[in-house]
């Protein structure tokens, strides 16, 4: 099973939590072993998983990254977005998730990130769902 999800980013920067509609794509699925695999088909975004109960540590996530990568640093490339690609490039374009019994299988405090870079923009994730006979 494949989806695209839609995503609008409204800030230069930002962590949008996207766990709720990959659960969704697992759900009408219907797969209960397998693998869930997120991908961004963009060079200025990415996704990661981290923590999703405190919201101050993706504001702590993006303070630090624009802190290594600033905006503006005699970067070469004419679109003026460089430290939007190095930052996408630290993160990944990818990420892969057991599902078990029909679910996620996320750490208690995991959640899924949409990584925003060089917004706002409309977005897409690619989600594909793989069956497994383990």
């Amino acid at each position: 099973m494949f989806r695209e999800l839609d995503i609008k980013t409204t800030k230069r920067g930002e962590l949008i939590d996207i766990t709720r509609k990959v659960e969704e794509v697992v759900s009408q699925s219907a797969v209960k072993k397998g693998t869930c695999l997120v991908f961004i088909p963009h060079t200025t975004a990415a996704v990661t998983i981290n923590e999703n109960a405190d919201p101050t540590v993706k504001r702590d996530i993006l303070h630090k990254l624009d802190q290594l990568i600033p905006w503006k640093d005699n970067y070469q490339h004419l679109e003026g977005n460089s430290a939007a690609h190095l930052k996408a490039s630290l993160f990944g374009n990818s990420e892969q998730i057991i599902i078990k019994g029909g679910r996620l299988l996320l750490g208690t405090w995991q959640g899924i990130y949409f990584a925003e870079f060089d917004g706002p923009r409309r977005r897409k994730v690619q989600v594909k769902i793989v069956t497994s006979d383990e």
